[in-house]
């Protein structure tokens, strides 16, 4: 018997990797929406929010082609990841903690027509953190030159070796992962309060164009909110944030992360045409 090939060896490899994740895929169904999902927890399953229903009732289709009802224990539209409650006894995957090299080999492996699948590329990125339009803080900067379906969203990435570096979901133009540190940072907070805390400051806000800048014009107050509290009127237009020009509404929007909650910020308004400063004590965003 002759050895095998590199070729050969190389695609017995990642037949093995694939074989040993398939079964802790799932196949997530939400009112017409299909996405792939991963079991994180016993009873706990993973997938891209982005790709979730926002209404209606939610099932898992398992490897066997057994179904099974869903409930969502939360979601983070920030970081696109949502956590389901099913009753399945699916082997959890254990998530590594490395962030893989540019030009390293990755496999996605995921659900279509819920049936496993998998697809390979390369990582075309591998960097810092940063933060998505949304406002969510990601550990990691990774992209994959691989094409996929919509149903594969929420399928694992995995490296040459076998291990789940994080969540493959579709971002502009690309395929992004959300990488392990993220998605256990967020899974936890989700299964203990179903929800991630944001920063609230209690305001309505309209951008305006001021003579030496970007302006953030008060339009409502929330009268129970930390604003408010601090002084804030409907009317002031607020200038900068910690000494911090104001560069936008949006971008004032994507500070108040998880850990704004309490801090004290210095707010500088303008209130006809005086200066004015408030301290204002960041609140927690009520649910919608």
């Amino acid at each position: 018997m002759t050895d095998l090939s590199p070729l050969s060896a190389l695609s017995s490899a990642l037949a093995d990797v694939v074989a040993r994740t398939a079964p802790s895929l799932v196949s997530v169904h939400s009112h017409r929406s299909r996405a792939s999902g991963f079991a994180w927890k016993p009873g706990l399953i993973i997938t891209a929010d982005e790709a979730l229903a926002d209404e209606g009732e939610v099932e898992i289709r398992l490897a066997d082609g057994s179904a099974v009802a869903a409930t969502i224990a939360g979601r983070d539209h920030t970081t696109d990841i949502a956590l389901l409650r099913a009753n399945t006894d699916i082997a959890p995957v254990k998530l590594a903690a490395t962030v893989p090299a540019l030009g390293a080999l990755s496999i996605v492996v995921a659900t279509d027509r819920s049936a496993p699948s998998a697809s390979l590329g390369l990582v075309s990125a591998s960097g810092q953190s940063w933060r998505s339009l949304r406002g969510g803080d990601i550990d990691a900067r990774i992209e994959l030159d691989v094409r996929l379906r919509p149903a594969q969203e929420g399928g694992l990435a995995l490296n040459a070796a076998g291990e789940a570096f994080g969540m493959a979901v579709l971002g502009p133009r690309r395929v992004l992962v959300i990488p392990t540190a993220t998605i256990e940072r967020v899974a936890a907070q989700l299964e203990t309060r179903g929800r991630i805390a944001r920063g609230y400051l209690g305001l309505g806000l309209q951008p305006v164009r001021l003579d030496d800048g970007i302006g953030a014009m008060v339009m409502n107050v929330d009268k129970a909110g930390p604003s408010a509290a601090a002084g804030i009127r409907q009317g002031d237009v607020i200038v900068a944030v910690n000494d911090q020009k104001l560069s936008g509404v949006r971008a004032l929007s994507r500070t108040l992360g998880p850990a704004s909650v309490g801090s004290v910020v210095d707010v500088a308004v303008r209130r006809g045409g005086e200066p004015l400063s408030f301290k204002v004590t960041v609140g927690e965003r009520p649910e919608a």
